[in-house]
C-alpha cells in the first residue's frame, strides 16, 4: 500500500463569524465564506482527509514540499513521513509553514486510522475515552448583551456551568480593537464577576491581551491568584522566553505555554528546562500536528507537567484523549449569539458532541472521528 495522490478541494459554505481588523473572531451577520479539504489516497482507494484553511494546502506547497516526499511512500509511517516534509522548512523560505505540516500530518492520522480501522485516539494509546471539556469563550466585543461587560462574561459563565453543563470555563478578555482595551483591570473585574457567578469550585483560567508589559501581568496574575484560577495564558510576547521565566518565579498562578511560539517540541522543552512555565501548552495547528503533539505531553510527563490542548477539533480532541497528563478538552470558541453546537453545512455532526453531564466522548469510528458531509462539500466547490 502506498501514497498514490494528494488533492485539495476548496468549498464555500457560510458563516456567521466575522473578524476584526487585529484577528479576533466575533459574531456577525451570515456571510459566505471558504475552507479546504486537503485528502490524501493510498493505491488500494483508503483516504485521510482533513478539513483546513485554503492557504494551508495551496498547489505550489503541495507540489515543492509534500507530493515529492510523500507520493510513493507507505502512509502508516507517519513519523518517517512527518519528519520528510518538516526538513523542508529549513530551506523553504518561510512558505512551509507548522499550519501546512499539521494539515499534512492531520490527513495522514486520519489515513492511518482508517486502514487500521481505529480511531487516532485509541491508535495514540487511549488513554482514557472521555474527557471533561471547559468552555472557551470568544474574546470580550461592544455588542449589548453579548461579551461587552464583565456583568455580561458573569451571565454567559453561568448559563456554561449551571445550564450547559461545563465544568469549567475560560474567560479571553478584551483585546484591540475593542475600545479601551487592552485593560488589566477590566479583565481582572471580567474575572472576579465570573468567579462571583459560579462559585468557588469551578476551575477558571483566563486568556488575556498577549502583549502586557511585565508589570501589567504581574498584578493581573497575583490577582487572579487571590481568585483562585487554574491558569494565565500567553499574557506577554513568547519570544521573550526569559519574561516567562521571571513571571512564573514570582507569583503563585500557574502560567502556561508556550502557545503560538514557533519550534514545535523543541521549543517546549527550553521552557520546561528554563523553568519558564508550569503547564506546557500544546496545539496540533501550533506545532506541526498530532505527531510533535504528543511529544510535547510525553516529554511534560517525564517532569510531572501537564499538557492543555490550544484549540478545539478532532486532532486536539484526540490527542487530549490519548494521554494522562492533561486536565480539559478546549471547546469553543463560545458566545452567547454562537450555536456552538449546531453543525457547519460540511458536518454531519460536529467533532466534539457534548453530553449534560460536561464530558466529550471519544468515537469508535476508524480516523479523526470527523463526520463530514462528503456530498455538500463536493456540491459546493470553488472553481470545480
Amino acid at each position: 500500500m502506498k501514497i498514490e495522490t494528494i488533492t485539495a478541494r476548496t468549498f464555500r459554505h457560510k458563516t456567521s463569524m466575522v473578524r476584526d481588523s487585529d484577528g479576533h473572531g466575533h459574531p456577525g451577520p451570515e456571510s459566505d465564506t471558504t475552507s479546504g479539504l486537503l485528502t490524501i489516497t493510498t493505491d488500494d482507494g483508503h483516504q485521510g482527509h482533513v478539513v483546513t484553511r485554503p492557504q494551508d494546502m495551496a498547489e505550489p506547497l503541495l507540489d515543492r514540499f509534500v507530493r515529492p516526499n510523500l507520493i510513493g511512500q507507505d502512509p502508516l509511517c507517519t513519523e518517517l513521513l512527518w519528519y520528510k516534509v518538516y526538513k523542508w522548512q529549513r530551506l523553504g523560505g518561510g512558505l512551509l509553514t507548522d499550519r501546512v505540516l499539521a494539515a499534512v500530518d492531520l490527513a495522514l492520522w486520519d489515513l492511518k486510522g482508517k486502514v487500521s480501522g481505529q480511531p487516532v485516539w485509541k491508535l495514540l494509546g487511549g488513554a482514557r475515552p472521555r474527557i471533561f471539556a471547559y468552555g472557551s469563550t470568544m474574546c470580550g466585543d461592544d455588542l449589548e448583551n453579548g461579551l461587552a461587560t464583565p456583568e455580561d462574561y458573569a451571565r454567559f459563565a453561568d448559563w456554561m456551568v449551571n445550564t450547559r453543563g461545563y465544568k469549567a470555563v475560560k474567560l479571553h478578555g478584551w483585546m484591540p480593537p475593542m475600545p479601551g482595551a487592552p485593560d488589566p483591570k477590566k479583565d481582572y473585574q471580567a474575572c472576579a464577576a465570573v468567579r462571583e457567578a459560579v462559585g468557588p469550585d469551578v476551575p477558571l483560567m483566563l486568556d488575556p491581551h498577549h502583549f502586557y508589559s511585565r508589570t501589567e501581568v504581574l498584578w493581573l496574575a497575583n490577582k487572579l491568584a487571590e481568585l483562585d484560577f487554574r491558569w494565565m495564558e500567553e499574557p506577554m510576547e513568547e519570544a521573550s522566553m526569559s519574561s516567562y521565566k521571571w513571571l512564573t518565579q514570582n507569583t503563585p498562578l500557574n502560567i502556561l505555554g508556550p502557545e503560538t511560539m514557533t519550534g514545535k517540541h523543541w521549543t517546549r522543552a527550553e521552557w520546561v528546562k528554563h523553568d519558564a512555565c508550569d503547564i506546557v501548552r500544546a496545539g496540533v495547528w501550533d506545532v506541526g500536528g498530532i505527531s510533535p503533539a504528543m511529544k510535547i505531553a510525553n516529554m511534560a510527563e517525564c517532569f510531572h507537567m501537564s499538557t492543555e490542548m490550544h484549540g478545539t477539533g478532532a486532532g486536539n480532541l484526540s490527542v487530549a484523549l490519548a494521554i494522562h497528563n492533561t486536565s480539559f478538552y478546549e471547546r469553543g470558541l463560545l458566545h452567547p449569539f454562537i450555536d456552538y453546537d449546531a453543525p457547519k453545512e460540511y458536518q454531519n455532526r460536529i467533532d466534539d458532541e457534548m453530553d449534560t453531564e460536561g464530558y466529550v466522548h471519544g468515537r469508535e469510528d476508524p480516523g479523526l472521528g470527523q463526520d463530514l458531509n462528503m456530498e455538500y462539500i463536493e456540491g459546493n466547490l470553488v472553481n470545480a
